[in-house]
């Protein structure tokens, strides 16, 4: 879409742009049918998918680990909508444990799943191992949905299979993923305090998400399943993942304050890509304002994809059940 669309809000071949609404773009479609799982449903885009996905009918389970704030989100949307369907499970991403039992818990409940959508994130943190020993933005933001996405796969598949339902699956990167280190991802010394920086860590875990959706879309559509898998970059848009960022990015902010999105317009894209008819059998595909855009070279390389998928299995399988 480039600058020009981002600050006139044009829409590009989709029919919408960076000034559409999550609203918008899911403008009389039914997803009655529907059964979706949003992690980081509490608060800012992932809130807003959750009200507008209970909007058109979907069945929303709001991953998130704080459950108080999970009940007050459901009970705003049903102040809303009465009769949305709202429901949620504690899940804490940085715990390889709080993962398996999310899973556990949602598979209990014999619920069909069509769309899941990795939402949430954290954001330039100072450096912290989580209790796995992982950096914890690589930990929440990649490993933490990648484990949860292989262990829905069978549910999501199935659900697919039996109800002739597309499912799809969105993974949420960043344009931040361009801003990573040298080597793309650094396998070697992930957990090196010496190296770190707050900023390129959360780029190389936004790398980390379009990589993972790229080599899963791969070998969804090798196996034939009926189920889609893309990254958006749902734009500039302030949220509580700006808590860790200092006075550099309020500057920023200030200076560039004609790019920057609403809530509401920040998970349109999420919106966009989960529901929308129009991209029925679109897979592998990277999306900001609502339309297909290009990634960086390391986000398309294949090698780099499926390293970061050994890789990503091997860290997982060394750790405790």
């Amino acid at each position: 879409m480039g600058i020009y669309g981002m600050v006139t809000g044009k829409a590009g071949k989709s029919g919408f742009g960076s000034a559409s609404t999550a609203e918008d773009v899911t403008q009389s479609i039914d997803a009655n049918h529907l059964t979706a799982i949003i992690t980081g449903g509490t608060s800012g885009i992932g809130l807003e998918a959750a009200r507008v996905l209970g909007m058109r009918g979907a069945h929303v389970i709001i991953a998130a680990r704080n459950t108080k704030a999970a009940n007050e989100s459901k009970e705003m949307i049903l102040k809303m909508n009465p009769n949305a369907r709202i429901d949620y499970l504690q899940l804490d991403l940085s715990s390889i444990k709080s993962v398996r039992s999310f899973v556990h818990q949602f598979l209990t409940l014999n619920l069909p799943l069509n769309i899941l959508i990795n939402n949430a994130g954290v954001m330039f943190c100072p450096f912290q191992l989580t209790e796995d020993g992982i950096e914890s933005q690589f930990a929440t933001n990649h490993i933490g949905h990648f484990l949860l996405t292989n262990l829905l796969l069978d549910k999501m598949k199935s659900s697919a299979r039996e109800s002739g339902i597309e499912g799809r699956i969105v993974n949420l990167s960043s344009v931040a993923h361009t801003y990573t280190y040298t080597e793309g991802i650094k396998f070697d010394s992930i957990n090196d305090p010496d190296t770190y920086s707050e900023k390129k860590a959360y780029g190389q875990s936004k790398l980390a998400n379009l990589l993972h959706s790229n080599a899963l879309s791969r070998k969804l559509q090798e196996e034939g399943v009926n189920i889609t898998v893309n990254s958006v970059h749902p734009g500039l848009v302030t949220t509580n993942l700006f808590r860790h960022s200092g006075l550099g990015m309020s500057v920023f902010k200030a200076m560039s304050f004609f790019l920057w999105k609403n809530i509401p317009q920040g998970a349109a894209t999420t919106c966009y890509v989960a529901l929308h008819p129009s991209l029925k059998g679109v897979t592998g595909k990277y999306f900001a304002d609502c339309n297909i855009t290009t990634p960086s070279k390391f986000a398309t390389d294949k090698s780099l994809a499926d390293e970061l998928w050994d890789f990503s299995i091997k860290l997982i399988d060394s750790l405790p059940n």
